[in-house]
């Protein structure tokens, strides 16, 4: 079944949804989590054209993902942090083909109407670009 599951965090709360979900998950069929979150500040977007240093933001949102990782080892599982910058899209689809994941997870929020517009495109994108199932969840 699933392997290597791509697990996309958002630094929120909305986390703790598909967290859980995985980690029961990844439980059951022995798969590594790859836990990332995409930067996508000024800075995360212009970090390499520009050469720039890592952001207050930046430098949080690993050590966000190091300490989500440190949890999941705490119950045993294997987990990999990754910290991707720039458009949050483009890059899942792109750690997902590279990493070679067979399961992408998201949470999602339930966005109606205008909010789909403005925030569902990063899931809306991802489930449609990638060949592998992706996993969304409604935060909680």
């Amino acid at each position: 079944m699933y392997k290597h599951i791509l697990v996309a965090l958002e630094h929120s709360e909305a986390d703790r949804t598909i967290l859980d979900h995985v980690q029961a998950l990844a439980r059951l069929t022995g798969a590594r989590l790859l836990l990332v979150h995409v930067a996508d500040g000024w800075a995360a977007r212009n970090f390499d054209r520009l050469k720039l240093r890592a952001s207050e933001e930046m430098r949080d949102d690993l050590a966000y993902l190091e300490r989500m990782a440190a949890e999941c080892r705490q119950v045993g599982l294997e987990a990999e942090p990754r910290l991707a910058l720039g458009d949050p899209a483009d890059q899942l689809i792109k750690v997902a083909g590279e990493s070679g994941v067979d399961l992408i997870a998201m949470a999602t929020h339930g966005h109606r109407f205008i909010k789909d517009l403005a925030f569902g495109t990063t899931v809306s994108r991802v489930r449609h670009e990638v060949k592998i199932p992706v996993l969304l969840l409604r935060a909680q």
